[in-house]
């Protein structure tokens, strides 16, 4: 499934190999899919719960098709991974069958030559390409998580970690691409246990066991299970990503599904379809007429502003409707900070548990919340710049609130190469605001 991600190597000791599900590489299908739907619009998963059910295992490429099958414009990706400048690649989005099961494959295809890249480079190159924060955040987090993997594995500092040309690419725009697409939607991300398959794989510099070192590494603290076949399931392109996005892991979570989409990657398995499933939908909190909110809050003292921005950053890639810092004064006249969630109810738990992961707090507290809001909805508005999202906050409460989305305004701006402030009103004017 995975898409020939040539494992990172350090030195002499690394290696590479083609996956079990690698791109195939062939556009025999490269046409407009004929039962495409209408694309979701930014933060169209905002207060949802999507479900990565990964039967057949995961992968980087498959990750990615499975969004833009479930709505996720192709666009997000494409002009996220333009933001990079990587030269000589080629990415296509093409509808191809899961055995009897309609779906999207993402191809990569490379220019061969090219040079290794160290940990550094790659995230150096990811954080200064303009993605917007949230998105730079997220793939540098899932790189960061298959760094550190590859690290142990050769017991080597991170900082030596090495990456192939192609494996380097290939991984890049994996990674790049779900992250832009995840935060996209702005869903709560949920994952399947993972099916583990068995025997080994050959490689550059020998032969590794099944699932590969860096996949195990990557997936410390993630239920798996034993798949009973002989493959490459689970790449460690395809586990960093999802043990970086998913709050929990179930067999199937409680929700009302609106929106399926397929991943295919592209060699056949004997006894399931090779494809990744994805679900977007109305989570318990939801889908209950009670509904309801909680406020959840822990109370930090020795923590550095990053990382309480990096922890408010995550508490909203879980799920949060949105997330604060406020300056405290704590015992013994110690500063401190209270770091807030508002989210639906149903996500205590996920989002408590991102408190505890990312920050130093011993402990997390959450309540009722009862708030009166506007009714909104996103919609999309032509400009000179291009299209632009726009969210519309109705009601008996005075004129509309109309705001463009800004993250879709700074990369339109970069791309005309003028000031956001133009592409801001613009979109303002289109949507009659």
């Amino acid at each position: 499934m995975g898409g020939s991600h040539h494992h990172p190597h350090h030195g002499d000791h690394g290696h590479d190999h083609d996956h079990d599900h690698g791109h195939d590489h062939d556009h025999d299908h490269d046409h407009d899919h004929p039962h495409e739907r209408a694309p979701l619009a930014a933060g169209a998963g905002r207060g949802k719960l999507l479900f990565l059910d990964a039967f057949a295992g995961i992968a980087g490429d498959m990750t990615v098709a499975a969004l833009i099958d479930l709505g996720v414009p192709s666009g997000v990706v494409t002009h996220a991974i333009e933001h990079l400048g990587l030269e000589g690649v080629r990415i296509t989005a093409v509808p191809r069958m899961a055995g009897a099961i309609g779906a999207t494959a993402f191809d990569v295809e490379l220019e061969p030559g090219g040079r290794e890249r160290s940990f550094a480079e790659i995230d150096q190159l990811i954080a200064g390409a303009g993605l917007g924060p949230a998105t730079s955040g997220l793939a540098r987090r899932i790189f960061l998580r298959l760094a550190e993997a590859e690290a142990r594995v050769h017991r080597v500092p991170v900082a030596d970690v090495h990456f192939h040309e192609v494996g380097a690419v290939d991984a890049i725009v994996d990674i790049v691409g779900a992250a832009a697409a995840f935060e996209h939607l702005g869903a709560s991300v949920i994952a399947s246990p993972l099916p583990m398959g068995r025997g080994s794989v050959t490689c550059r510099h020998g032969v590794l066991p099944l699932p590969a070192p860096a996949t195990v590494e990557c997936l410390q603290g993630v239920p798996t299970y034993d798949a009973g076949i002989d493959a490459e399931l689970v790449t460690p392109t395809g586990a960093a990503i999802v043990a970086t996005v998913a709050g929990c892991f179930s067999r199937w979570p409680e929700m009302r599904p609106e929106r399926v989409g397929w991943g295919k990657g592209t060699r056949e398995l004997p006894d399931r379809p090779n494809a990744l499933r994805v679900v977007l939908g109305a989570g318990p909190a939801e889908a209950s007429d009670s509904g309801g909110h909680v406020l959840i809050e822990c109370n930090v003292d020795d923590m550095t502003g990053e990382l309480a921005a990096h922890a408010l950053g995550a508490l909203l890639a879980a799920g949060a409707r949105d997330a604060w810092a406020v300056p405290i004064t704590m015992k013994k006249g110690r500063p401190g900070l209270t770091l807030s969630a508002l989210a639906d109810r149903g996500s205590e738990s996920r989002l408590a548990e991102v408190l505890l992961r990312e920050t130093s707090t011993i402990g997390v507290r959450w309540s009722d919340a009862r708030r009166l809001e506007r009714p909104r909805r996103m919609v999309q508005v032509d400009t000179p710049f291009g299209p632009i999202p726009v969210k519309v906050s109705e009601g008996p409460f005075g004129p509309p609130q109309i705001k463009p989305e800004f993250d879709a305004c700074a990369r339109a701006a970069q791309a005309a190469g003028v000031p956001v402030r133009e592409v801001l009103a613009a979109a303002l004017r289109a949507a009659g605001g």
